[in-house]
């Protein structure tokens, strides 16, 4: 979990996971040493330097190593970039859409359409908002059913006007509340995992944080799966497993590790296509890096995919699911 260090961290408005304390304190006599520059204080120029030095030096020995349970820190930390942040720093005109023409709006999921690239695309993301009342209204990108039949809506009408689909999947998993079972969240999961396969348009989606369950799945059905350097993607969330398994969430970190749930585990198991690499100190540190690098890799695999007739892009990508767990992908 985040924990601010002492005040200076609190000071550089940064949260640092427990694992980084020696991160943050030698940021801290960064920020320390800052001060008394501006003071006037003109001598400590080169301290500064081989102190920042010794941030890269560790912040690259501690994330070349991060644990899977670390990973699912990082894939949580707060300051990471939503879907709304890919939007605004990709997208150019583009135009929110609401509702699933059946029940009413889930500010869970963010979709409408715009232009990447010059090129006239779908979007469709779980939002979890960026601070305490944005997370709250929406619901911390867990959706109810009425956010994934509104994005099973938007699929229909990507495919009737022939557009790209991109889906930026962020989430813990589906909402589990008995308001969102009374409305068929199960029947609702499945039919936008349907939407997604039967989608005779290319459709690409890229993990940015969270992969969580068949919440994740509804919007990750794609031709092609990419997925964030130090994101997670998995059946479960850890605590989940662990209470089901050893009826305790403090073996999460055992959990973490047994699901095989980050990004260069599921690669070389042929769930996802490919790693976009993270800023050094993963995507919160730099996030309109982040946000450049998420767009470079849509873009070359938008490049691919729409060169393929609806036909062959339908039979491929349900061909790719259903090889899943028979000895890799063809």
């Amino acid at each position: 979990m985040p924990v601010d260090i002492d005040n200076n961290t609190r000071r550089h408005s940064r949260h640092f996971l427990d694992f980084e304390k020696p991160i943050a304190e030698l940021e801290g006599k960064i920020e320390e040493l800052r001060h008394q520059a501006r003071t006037g204080d003109s001598s400590i120029a080169d301290e500064v330097a081989k102190l920042q030095g010794r941030v890269e030096r560790l912040l690259r020995q501690t994330y070349a190593k991060l644990t899977a349970w670390q990973k699912v820190q990082v894939a949580r930390h707060p300051d990471r970039p939503h879907a709304a942040d890919y939007v605004a720093g990709l997208v150019e005109d583009f135009t929110p859409l609401a509702g699933d023409r059946a029940f009413g709006e889930d500010h869970a999921i963010l979709g409408g359409i715009g232009r990447f690239r010059g090129r006239a695309v779908m979007v469709i993301g779980h939002e979890k908002g960026a601070n305490t009342e944005d997370r709250v209204r929406h619901n911390f990108g867990m959706a109810r059913p009425e956010g994934y039949r509104k994005a099973r809506r938007l699929m229909g009408l990507a495919e009737r006007f022939k557009l790209p689909i991109v889906t930026l999947v962020d989430t813990p998993g589906a909402y589990p509340g008995v308001d969102a079972e009374a409305r068929g969240q199960a029947e609702a999961i499945a039919r936008s995992i349907e939407a997604c396969l039967d989608a005779r348009v290319p459709l690409l989606s890229v993990v940015i944080g969270e992969g969580g369950s068949g919440g994740a799945i509804a919007l990750a059905a794609g031709d092609r799966v990419l997925m964030l350097e130090h994101a997670i993607y998995s059946v479960i969330s850890p605590e989940g497993c662990a209470s089901i398994l050893w009826r305790s969430a403090d073996q999460a970190k055992d959990a973490a590790e047994a699901l095989r749930l980050t990004a260069q585990d599921l690669l070389k198991l042929g769930v996802i296509d490919a790693i976009v690499r993270e800023p050094l100190g993963a995507a919160h540190r730099d996030r309109q890096a982040m946000i450049a690098e998420v767009g470079e890799a849509v873009d070359l695999g938008l490049r691919e995919l729409v060169t393929l007739d609806g036909g062959t892009l339908r039979q491929r990508r349900r061909q790719r699911f259903l090889a899943m767990g028979k000895g890799g992908l063809n």
